[in-house]
């Protein structure tokens, strides 16, 4: 199996959750200068600043809740726990062995 590396490990939950609290604030810092700029704007640009005020809270949640693409590799998890049947001091199986199916063998069924 291959040994899990340290860079392919997601970021922990604070580095995560201050990368998502610094998008989120630019976003609404940008959202406060389109209201401030509002009150000095004529025309277009009055319009462009409230589309920016309107629609900036939903953009920076969407944003901030993105996470960072060059990180989202696949984490590696353990493999599946592999049954290993305990073996004697002679290098056989231990106790008698069970048989693996409940259907009968080609053998019965050439024999019916």
């Amino acid at each position: 199996m291959k040994q899990q590396s340290i860079t392919t490990l997601p970021s922990s939950p604070e580095a995560e959750r201050r990368s998502r609290m610094i998008k989120y604030t630019i976003a609404m810092s940008i959202r406060v200068l389109c209201i401030v700029a509002m009150l000095f704007v004529q025309g277009w640009w009055l319009v462009v600043c409230a589309a920016g005020a309107i629609f900036l809270p939903y953009v920076a949640v969407v944003i901030a809740n993105v996470g960072t693409p060059a990180r989202q590799a696949r984490v590696l998890r353990p493999g599946s726990i592999v049954r290993v049947e305990p073996t004697s001091p002679t290098g056989g199986p231990a106790g008698p062995t069970a048989p693996t199916s409940s259907s009968p063998s080609d053998d019965e069924r050439g024999a019916a």
